[in-house]
């Protein structure tokens, strides 16, 4: 009997100096990461991930809830864990597909380690945002007067149930962080400043090839939804080849997609090809190319590839990387590729799924882009391409800004006949913000201009709803004062380039930052 009370006396201390010690790291109750795994390698991956962001996250927060202030290494691993929780929300309703097939009892064990996953990956996405805006401590003060109000109970399984309610976000809110601009500010992909080539093919008659390209098959330009797009066509060593000469060292190169009839029914091998190469033949490349490939098929998660090859053999680089962009590809994305040096960057939509930092083995060889699609059913499945844009990059618009007190960036795109921007123009955006937080008494006046399509009116009133656009991205994703920040629009008046072709027109459009 004695043994028995001594036993329990030590159990109460022991859970009362745990009890003391959890409070004293974090104001939320710790959630578990399962011990074991399931069996199911999607599933053991998902929740294992999950639990990695989770403490992270978690491990801030219990800074928030001492009063300990983050400093900027801590902001940017937030910011970076923000992007992944998005990526990893948005994978969770096919892990679940994943279990047909499997055993009753490993099927109850995954289901509920892929709840306990989904609660942490919530968790973790309102606490990194709250953290992020400065809010957390807030809350946390908030929560312990709830708490106190409740009686402060110890008991585990009311815990847990405060716990279900705080993290009862539903998948379907977490899958959709991403159209959240806080999350968007961590997009850091900046196009080159000086354009070298860019076709909408608005100026090629539908039914032809297009002017500024070359194909050793046929492809041709169509119209949808009454824009023209150039349609490639598939098949086996076809290439087709922009007007694109001797690439710099540092460039960027963007397009957006759009397909049709691309289903459950599209082969694992369908498949676009971009490929940087050392010569304008139709191959892939003679004695240097490095390429990528995106997937299109819909029955299941196929991967982007990336591949090189140097000095008349491979290189280093013959990768898979998992990436689950099915709905992507539907959905018109945009496709952003950055080359810096060696270094080779690639974004769909607001995700980079590559950075390989040596990429480019050889420096200056690789001057010209090649595109190739493969295993699309000839006139069941079809790919488009459109707003091809390659400019020279390598100048940073934060240091321009502060050196020279004023930048022109045409980067920052907008719908046609629009001020609504563009996802994939928030990497800019974001580089002027972190100017204006660098400098706190920095003060900015916001240009607009347009090019010469439509009336002098209608220019003028567009491009002073986009610069104010600008402004409210500013002030509302990255929480600029907009005292700091006035707006005006030029119009079509000071153009910087020939608005009879299509390069000059893109260069036309463009917003101006001017220190105040």
């Amino acid at each position: 009997m004695s043994y028995k009370i001594s036993l329990c006396s030590t159990i109460s201390t022991l859970c009362l100096i745990l009890f003391i010690s959890f409070n004293l790291e974090a104001q939320t109750k710790r959630l578990k990461r399962p011990k074991s795994s399931v069996g199911v390698s999607s599933v053991d991956n998902f929740v294992r991930e999950s639990f990695d962001l989770y403490d992270k996250v978690y491990k801030y927060d219990g800074y928030a809830a001492a009063g300990t202030p983050l400093d900027d290494n801590d902001i940017d691993v937030l910011e970076d864990a923000l992007v992944e929780l998005t990526a990893l929300s948005e994978n969770a309703p096919n892990i679940v597909s994943d279990l047909d097939g499997v055993g009753v009892l490993k099927q109850g064990k995954a289901t509920l380690q892929i709840n306990k996953a989904k609660k942490a990956l919530a968790y973790s996405t309102k606490t990194a945002k709250e953290l992020l805006l400065g809010e957390r401590e807030h809350q946390n003060k908030k929560d312990d007067e709830s708490d106190a109000n409740e009686g402060n109970s110890n008991n585990n399984e009311s815990t847990d149930k405060k716990d279900d309610n705080k993290t009862s976000t539903t998948p379907e809110q977490v899958s959709n962080v991403s159209d959240n601009l806080e999350v968007l500010s961590k997009f850091d992909f900046v196009p080159g400043d000086k354009l070298l080539f860019f076709d909408d093919f608005s100026r090629d008659f539908v039914g032809d090839f297009p002017s500024k390209w070359n194909t050793n098959a046929s492809g041709e330009v169509v119209k949808v939804n009454g824009e023209n797009w150039f349609e490639l066509k598939p098949g086996y060593g076809i290439f087709f080849i922009p007007d694109v000469k001797d690439l710099p060292e540092d460039y960027s190169i963007e397009f957006d997609i759009l397909t049709q009839g691309v289903g459950k029914n599209t082969s694992s091998t369908a498949r676009l090809h971009v490929i940087l190469s050392d010569n304008l033949k139709f191959d892939e490349g003679q004695e240097h190319y490095a390429q990528v490939s995106l997937p299109f098929g819909q029955y299941g998660v196929f991967n982007i590839r990336a591949y090189n090859f140097f000095n008349g053999g491979a290189g280093d680089i013959n990768s898979q990387v998992k990436a689950d962009i099915r709905d992507e590809v539907l959905n018109q994305p945009h496709i952003s590729i950055s080359v810096t040096k060696k270094r080779y960057r690639l974004w769909v939509n607001e995700v980079k799924y590559l950075d390989i930092p040596r990429f480019i083995q050889e420096d200056k060889v690789l001057n010209h882009i090649k595109f190739h699609i493969n295993n699309f059913k000839d006139g069941e499945e079809r790919l488009f391409i459109k707003n091809l844009k390659v400019a020279e990059g390598g100048v940073d618009l934060r240091r321009k800004l502060m050196a020279d007190g004023k930048i022109s960036t045409n980067g920052i795109l907008f719908d046609s006949g629009s001020a609504k921007i563009k996802k994939q123009s928030y990497g800019i955006i974001r580089q002027i913000s972190q100017v204006l937080m660098q400098d706190e008494s920095m003060a900015l006046k916001i240009v607009g201009h347009t090019d010469s399509d439509g009336d002098d009116s209608s220019n003028l009133k567009l491009s002073q709803a986009r610069a104010n656009s600008v402004k409210q991205a500013l002030v509302d994703v990255y929480k600029i004062n907009g005292d700091r920040l006035t707006t005006d629009g030029k119009g079509e008046a000071e153009p910087v380039a020939d608005n009879s072709s299509n390069e000059g027109k893109s260069q036309n459009r463009r917003v101006e930052f001017i220190r105040q």
